[in-house]
C-alpha cells in the first residue's frame, strides 16, 4: 500500500496525462477547507467543557440542549474523522474526500456560507417576481431586541403589524384600493450585529409596487418612492402598533401612558447570556456587567458613511431604512443584497487571537466613534457563541402577500424555468437564469458563488463521481492513515474552574 500523500498522488497520476492538464490549470478547483486551523475552531475545542461548567457553576442551570449540540456539531463540522464523501475522475481514477457538514444555523461560517448561497439562489431564481424590489430594514431598541430573542413567538405578531403597515402604504402610492390590489415581501431575520451581538433586525425584501388582477392576469403597478415626511409617519404608525400588540401578547404592561417589559418565563442560563449580547456587555465571570474592551481609532465623520437621510428616519430607538432599492432588471444586485442580509454571523478572516490569547474580533465597518475592534477573553467570546444560537425551528425567513406558499396569485408571478444556454456564472443581468432544481446543488452553488468547480476533475477535467459515503469507524481510520491524514478528531481540553485569560 502506497504511503505517498494526498498531493503526492494526485501528481503521480497527473504525469500520465500533461495535456489534460495544460487545458484545466487555469481553472479554480474546490480544495478541502480545514476548520480544525481556524482561530473560532481553537477556541471552541479549547474552551468548550470551561464554558459548560462556568455556565453551570454561575447560572446553577446548564445551557438548553440545542446549545451545547449547536457546540457540539460544529467541533464535528468538515473534519474527516467524522465521516466524509469519496469522489473518483471517471477518467484517471484521481480522488478527493469531501468532509460531512453540520448544517447548523448558529455559527458555523461553513455552513452559514452554504446556507446564504443557497437562500439568495433560490429567492432569485424561484420567488422574487421580475419587478422591482426595495428593502426595507427595521432596526429595534435594545430592550425589544432582547424581548424577542428570548421569546420568538412574538416575532409573528411583529410581522404582521409591519407588512399590514408596508402594504398599505404602497396601494396608497400606486394610487389603488386596498381592495383591487395585492402586495408581496419576503422578511429575512437576521439575528446578530458585526461585533457579534445579539441584534435581531427585519429585512423586508418588499415588491415596490402592488399586483391588480384584470381579466385572470396579474398587472404590476410600481409605487412612487417614499419622502422622509412619509417615512417618519409610517414609522410612528408602526411603533403605535407593535407597542399595542406587544401589550395585547403579554409581553408589555402599559400604566400611566409608560410601557415595561412584563416578567415573562425565561431560560436561567441562556436569557443573561442574551441579554448582555444585546447590550455588548459580559455575562459570567469576574467582569460580568462590564462593557466589552475595544480598540479605536481617531473618531472621524468619514468612518462610516451617513445613510441617505431622505430614506433613514428615527425615533424612540426604532429606526426604518428604504434606500436600498433593485430595478427588475438588476437580478445580479438582487442577488448580492440576499447573500448580504442571509451572511453568516461569524467570519472566520475578521477572527484572531493576540499576544494574550484574547479573541480579536475587526468589526465589518468601523463604528462612527472609531471603534474598529470588539477584544474578548475566550470564555467571553463562547457565550456570545452561545446567545446566537436560534432555537430549533423558528423560522428566520417569512413570506408574505402574493409570495406567501398559499398565495393565489404566486403562481402567476413567480419566476418561471425557461430553458437557456447561459450559466448564472456568466450570465448578463438581464439574461434568464436556466432551469435548475429547487434544491440547488453544493456544486452549483460553488460554481454559481466562487467559480469553483468541484464536478471536474483538476487534473484531466473528467466528471467527479461520489463512489462511497465513508461513516463506519474502521474505514474512516484504515484511508485515512493509508493518505497520511489524520485519523482521529482534534482533542479538546478538559474543563477548568476559572478563566486563565482574566486578571486575579
Amino acid at each position: 500500500m502506497s504511503t505517498a500523500t494526498p498531493r503526492a498522488q494526485f501528481h503521480q497520476k497527473n504525469l500520465r496525462q500533461p495535456a489534460q492538464h495544460a487545458a484545466v490549470e487555469n481553472q479554480l478547483h474546490y480544495e478541502r477547507h480545514r476548520p480544525e486551523e481556524t482561530t473560532l475552531y481553537r477556541l471552541v475545542q479549547e474552551h468548550i467543557g470551561t464554558f459548560f461548567a462556568q455556565v453551570e457553576t454561575e447560572t446553577g442551570s446548564g445551557l438548553p440542549d440545542f446549545v451545547k449540540d449547536e457546540f457540539e456539531a460544529f467541533l464535528e463540522c468538515g473534519i474527516l474523522a467524522h465521516g466524509f464523501l469519496r469522489l473518483r475522475c471517471s477518467s484517471c481514477a484521481h480522488e478527493k474526500l469531501v468532509a460531512f457538514s453540520c448544517k447548523r444555523r448558529g455559527f458555523c461560517p461553513s455552513c452559514g456560507g452554504r446556507r446564504m448561497a443557497q437562500t439568495a439562489a433560490h429567492l432569485v431564481d424561484h420567488i422574487i417576481p421580475r419587478v422591482p424590489v426595495r428593502q426595507w430594514v427595521l432596526s429595534l431598541p435594545i430592550p425589544l431586541r432582547y424581548l424577542l430573542a428570548a421569546h420568538p413567538r412574538l416575532i409573528t405578531p411583529v410581522l404582521q403589524v409591519i407588512r399590514r403597515a408596508i402594504s398599505t402604504f404602497l396601494i396608497k402610492q400606486a394610487g389603488l384600493k386596498r381592495s383591487e390590489a395585492q402586495t408581496g415581501a419576503i422578511t429575512l431575520i437576521q439575528r446578530f450585529g458585526s461585533a457579534a451581538n445579539l441584534n435581531i433586525h427585519l429585512h423586508c425584501l418588499v415588491l415596490d409596487g402592488v399586483y391588480r388582477v384584470q381579466n385572470g392576469a396579474a398587472e404590476f403597478h410600481s409605487a412612487r418612492s417614499p419622502t422622509a415626511e412619509q417615512l417618519q409617519s409610517l414609522l410612528s404608525q408602526i411603533i403605535q402598533r407593535i407597542m399595542k400588540a406587544l401589550t395585547r401578547n403579554g409581553a408589555l404592561i402599559e400604566e400611566e401612558g409608560m410601557s415595561y417589559l412584563a416578567e415573562m418565563e425565561t431560560d436561567a442560563a441562556l436569557s443573561p447570556l442574551q441579554s448582555a449580547a444585546c447590550t455588548y456587555r459580559i455575562a459570567l465571570g469576574r467582569r460580568a456587567g462590564q462593557k466589552v474592551l475595544t480598540l479605536k481609532t481617531a473618531p472621524t465623520q468619514n468612518v462610516q458613511p451617513q445613510p441617505d437621510k431622505k430614506y433613514c428616519v428615527n425615533a424612540h430607538g426604532f429606526s426604518l431604512h428604504t434606500g436600498v432599492r433593485c430595478a427588475m432588471n438588476q437580478r445580479k444586485k438582487l442577488e448580492h443584497l440576499c447573500r448580504y442580509i442571509t451572511r453568516p454571523a461569524i467570519a472566520n478572516e475578521r477572527l484572531t487571537l493576540n499576544g494574550t490569547g484574547q479573541a480579536v474580533l475587526t468589526l465589518k465597518t468601523p463604528y462612527r466613534d472609531g471603534t474598529t475592534h470588539i477584544v474578548m477573553s475566550p470564555l467571553e467570546f463562547m457565550q456570545r457563541l452561545a446567545a446566537l444560537v436560534p432555537r430549533p425551528r423558528l423560522n428566520l425567513i417569512r413570506f408574505h402577500g402574493v409570495l406567501a406558499p398559499n398565495a393565489k396569485l404566486r403562481p402567476k408571478i413567480i419566476p418561471g424555468e425557461k430553458k437557456g444556454k447561459n450559466s448564472p456564472s456568466d450570465a448578463n443581468d438581464d439574461a434568464q437564469y436556466p432551469p435548475v432544481s429547487v434544491r440547488i446543488s453544493w456544486a452549483r452553488l460553488l460554481k454559481r458563488v466562487f467559480d469553483i468547480d468541484i464536478e471536474h476533475c483538476p487534473h484531466c477535467g473528467g466528471d467527479m463521481k461520489i463512489i462511497a459515503a465513508i461513516v463506519e469507524k474502521a474505514a474512516i481510520t484504515k484511508i485515512l492513515d493509508h493518505l497520511g491524514l489524520p485519523a482521529r478528531a482534534p482533542p479538546r481540553a478538559p474543563a477548568q474552574i476559572f478563566d486563565p485569560f482574566e486578571p486575579t
